[in-house]
């Protein structure tokens, strides 16, 4: 998988990962996790979510009107929120890539984008959000 970030390389990410290819987004999946380097933030928890983008080709959706011609988003979200509630990590970084991983494992998207937003980050200072986005693509086989 690519290590590129969006900004690296542009923010048509279409294009980066090949031509034709279309976005489904979900974003805002919630869920209290246990993660983070504190011992409180394991023990107590903590509420996280996560935005979502995949890429893939959706022609066939669209001319089918068939949901198994797609990638079922109700389902994407259910395992998200299985991978925020399930094992803790001490990086939002880790916790980003296992949903990453497990995306692109699951499901035919050819590359994904997920930011995982911690609010309630144990920062000194006045502050609205924390998030970590990363960009992963399918390797070519």
């Amino acid at each position: 998988m690519s290590e590129k970030t969006p900004a690296a390389v542009g923010a048509d990410h279409g294009r980066r990962v090949g031509a034709g290819l279309d976005r489904i987004t979900v974003t805002g999946i919630g869920a209290v996790g246990y993660h983070g380097v504190f011992d409180q933030e394991k023990r107590v928890g903590q509420p996280f979510f996560v935005d979502l983008s995949l890429f893939a080709d959706l022609t066939a959706a669209g001319r089918s009107d068939d949901l198994r011609e797609t990638i079922n988003y109700g389902e994407i979200a259910e395992s998200v929120k299985d991978v925020i509630v399930g094992e803790s990590f001490n990086l939002v970084e880790a916790l980003a890539q296992r949903i990453a991983d497990d995306v692109l494992r699951d499901y035919p998207a050819r590359a994904v984008e997920v930011t995982v937003h911690k609010p309630k980050a144990p920062i000194e200072v006045t502050f609205a959000d924390v998030s970590v986005t990363i960009y992963r693509e399918r390797s070519c086989q």
